[in-house]
């Protein structure tokens, strides 16, 4: 028997959106031939039970990461920048989420 490759098509993340307001979340993976495709499919794939608001699907070949190779210079506080850290004001009182 021959063995055919069989593309499935390129590989797109999943983000969910849990309610209005709240960040989308990753959900997960799937193959699509298109991003029409690949909406069809997470909703269908990962929303099955009204797990979400919104969905928002992303090619994986489109994602630019950070190497973990980079991770001590990459991440390291800019020292000679204070205005980036917030040491300069005093938060009032009754501030919950700042």
């Amino acid at each position: 028997m021959e063995n055919k490759d069989i593309s499935q098509g390129p590989l797109w993340e999943v983000f969910i959106q849990g309610n209005p307001g709240i960040p989308h979340k990753h959900a997960g993976s799937l193959h699509a031939a298109d991003a029409e495709m690949a909406l069809q499919a997470a909703r269908d794939t990962y929303t099955r039970r009204n797990e979400g608001t919104s969905i928002w699907v992303i090619p994986s070949a489109q994602i630019t990461a950070s190497s973990p190779e980079d991770n001590g210079a990459f991440f390291e506080p800019a020292n000679n920048k204070p205005y980036r850290h917030p040491t300069f004001y005093k938060v009032p009182d009754g501030v919950k989420y700042l």
